[in-house]
């Protein structure tokens, strides 16, 4: 019995690690390709670049982002009942979801792009990027559902793999479209009076060109996947004749009734950012900023703060979305007791990695925005030191978002993301017409938000599950741990800063000593058992090596 707990505990956790590290690679590359592009398109084009982005991932959560949970659940669902046949139909009735669902919200951008970037926006020239992300809506929205079907199996390798590949050609052609079109831009700016902010505008454009190309190249490798699979997958149906199989109505229905709760959830919960950037702009602009420095200002939160704040994130929207089937099938089946390990062991393994990264990012804010960016700016430091904790508190709500979707407990985040969004923006509003902090009233209100929504999200976990958080090696140990962390780190940097003169060697050393300092700091104050370690992916590896360092007894 306790083997049995042990194996399914580890197997979410190594499947959404497999898939965590995929994302975190895939983070990393964006991280990496984002600072030529950023030194090519500047804090401008940053701004027109990041207006796009926001403006489509709204349609996209709105046309295709719920799909692959949609259809995780539900190949699950069937597949653990072996109904193979059902989960066919399922694969077909999604695929022709996500067609028509993409091409309507393509259509949406096309023709409302102006009225957006113009309007609602006051970004006009963002234009160039919103429009070459129209195609993207169709190509993503097919993309998920390939990923959402492999994720319901029980293997995250192809969605693993399809998205290393995605961001490797999006790097790759990003940078060289933005290269080439940024000069374009300047021909084109010049004719027009303003070479400067349209050679931005047109890089930013190529950046946009480049996620296009990538998720194209995605597409087609799931595809190749898909139909390598399906061979042998139609082979086991045709011993499934005589099971019951659903009408193709009544599997759109399910997929309906499926989506619109994490659709309505995941819309309110991400459109936070579009609205931040909508207030703050409109503010800023009665306020008598010009368009130029509001327009910076959102540069830097977006193409560097919200950059390196979302690379750690990954591992807990990889958690969240492996925690999802195994879920499912344990509250289907009765096991609350095992609901409630994966619950606690999902949130240990965020935390334990949230923390450490929240405050390394605030010790080392200035270090880490000048190896990547050449950025010494004040303004951009103290962005970065402020709103580090944002990743404890992204990080947990992201992953209690999929453990109550996991639950069946769709309409919980709807109604605390709605709670979160109204009262985050009063005190938006309230920060930059009361105290005048301008882009650092948008840090801090984005992180309100996340906060409100951890609270919120808990007290519905124990409402429905009965599942109380453990705060002692949960939050206190990696909070301690992490603290001292941070005093070494600093001091490291600075020893090796006077030493050597060289901001980069003394960046990537003071890393590796945190890396060191925390994990020491972990055992010594017993954040992990050795239980706990083995439900980790290389668990039996991990505890063989502290137990040679006498880190383990």
């Amino acid at each position: 019995m306790g083997n049995n707990r042990r194996k399914n505990s580890t197997s979410f956790l190594v499947q959404g690690s497999i898939l965590a590290m995929a994302s975190l690679i895939s983070r990393v590359i964006g991280l990496i390709y984002r600072i030529p592009l950023t030194a090519i398109i500047g804090d401008a084009g940053n701004n027109y670049y990041g207006t796009a982005f926001k403006i489509y991932n709204i349609l996209l959560i709105i046309s295709s982002y719920s799909l692959p949970l949609a259809v995780s659940k539900l190949v699950s669902a069937n597949i653990s009942q072996g109904r193979k046949r059902n989960v066919y139909r399922i694969l077909k009735s999604a695929l022709l979801f996500g067609a028509v669902s993409g091409t309507i919200a393509a259509l949406v951008l096309y023709f409302g792009s102006e009225f957006i970037t113009m309007t609602l926006m006051r970004t006009p020239l963002s234009i160039f990027a919103v429009k070459t992300l129209v195609p993207v809506l169709l190509i993503v929205a097919l993309l998920g559902v390939m990923r959402g079907f492999f994720q319901g199996l029980g293997t995250m390798m192809p969605s693993a793999v399809s998205q290393i590949v995605e961001q490797i050609a999006n790097a790759i052609v990003s940078v060289w479209a933005a290269y080439v079109l940024f000069a374009a831009g300047e021909k084109a700016g010049a004719l027009l009076g303003d070479p400067k902010n349209y050679a931005a505008a047109y890089g930013a454009a190529g950046g946009t060109i480049g996620t296009g190309v990538g998720a194209l190249v995605a597409l087609l490798f799931s595809t190749f996947v898909l139909v390598v699979f399906l061979a042998s997958f139609k082979r086991s149906m045709k011993k499934e004749r005589r099971s019951q199989v659903d009408s193709y109505g009544s599997i759109m229905h399910l997929l309906i009734i499926t989506i619109i709760p994490v659709l309505l959830s995941s819309t309110i919960y991400n459109c936070n950012t579009l609205i931040d950037e909508a207030v703050f702009k409109n503010i800023a602009y009665f306020q008598g900023y010009a368009e130029s420095d509001y327009g910076a200002w959102n540069g830097i939160y977006s193409g560097k703060y919200q950059v390196l704040i979302n690379v750690p994130l990954a591992i807990a929207s990889s958690i969240a979305a492996s925690s999802v089937p195994a879920l499912t099938a344990a509250y289907a089946s009765g096991k609350r007791g095992e609901a409630k390990r994966q619950i606690s062991t999902a949130t240990r393994f965020v935390m334990v990695i949230a923390f450490p990264c929240a405050v390394g990012m605030a010790v080392l804010a200035s270090p880490i925005l000048q190896l990547l960016f050449g950025d010494s700016s004040a303004l951009a430091a103290r962005m970065l030191m402020l709103g580090a904790p944002a990743i404890i508190v992204f990080s947990l709500s992201t992953l209690s978002n999929g453990l109550l979707q996991g639950m069946n407990r769709m309409k919980e985040p709807i109604k605390n993301a709605v709670i979160a969004l109204i009262l985050h923006l009063f005190v938006l509003v309230g920060l930059m017409l009361g105290a005048d902090l301008n882009i650092f009233a948008v840090v801090i209100a984005n992180m309100v938000f996340g906060l409100l929504m951890c609270i919120l999200n808990a007290r519905s976990m124990h409402r429905y599950s009965g599942y109380r958080q453990e705060i002692k090696k949960t939050f206190l140990v990696p909070a301690i741990c992490s603290a001292g962390m941070g005093i070494v780190v600093w001091l490291i940097y600075k020893l090796f800063l006077y030493l050597l003169r060289s901001n980069t060697i003394a960046t990537i050393f003071s890393i590796l000593a945190g890396i060191v300092t925390y994990t020491l700091l972990l055992f010594a104050l017993k954040g992990l058992t050795e239980q706990e370690i083995l439900r980790f992916p290389k668990g039996r590896a991990v505890v063989s090596l502290a137990k040679r360092l006498h880190l383990l007894h």
